[in-house]
């Protein structure tokens, strides 16, 4: 198995908040992620496919192509863009690395099928902050 990584970069508000919630619990259990007026991150995604080689090409997958599908699925989607109010993907639920991730990979994953050579998505990471990320590789089976 090889693995092959791909990173993109985004920039987006959202706003950490449980509308269910009074104002003081959302500000305990989210502090200062729960501003009513939004803030923001610089995002970087790191998506790794892995599988083997496609004895034509020498490629798991083609760089050009993943990063033109993960731009066109998912970066012109949300770079740039209030999660919770711009991004369709998102709407209705809160938009925590967890969720966002787990999102990027239902809409990533069958594309990457399509266009690789025996190859899958194998891991998804989203960095929030320098101090901040998740990893997601996909639903257990």
């Amino acid at each position: 198995m090889v693995y092959v990584t791909r990173k993109e970069h985004f920039n987006a508000a959202h706003r950490l908040y449980n509308s269910n919630w009074t104002e003081e619990k959302n500000q305990e259990i989210f502090g200062p992620c729960a501003n009513k007026n939004w803030h923001g991150h610089n995002f970087e995604l790191i998506i790794t496919v892995g599988g083997t080689p496609d004895p034509e090409t020498g490629f798991v997958i083609n760089f050009k192509e993943l990063s033109t599908n993960v731009r066109e699925l998912i970066i012109d989607k949300v770079d740039h863009k209030n999660l919770d109010l711009d991004v369709d993907f998102l709407k209705g639920q809160l938009s925590t690395c967890e969720n966002i991730i787990v999102e990027f990979w239902k809409i990533l994953a069958p594309r990457i099928k399509d266009i690789a050579y025996n190859a899958s998505l194998h891991k998804l990471e989203l960095t929030e902050t320098p101090k901040n990320s998740v990893e997601y590789f996909g639903p257990e089976e």
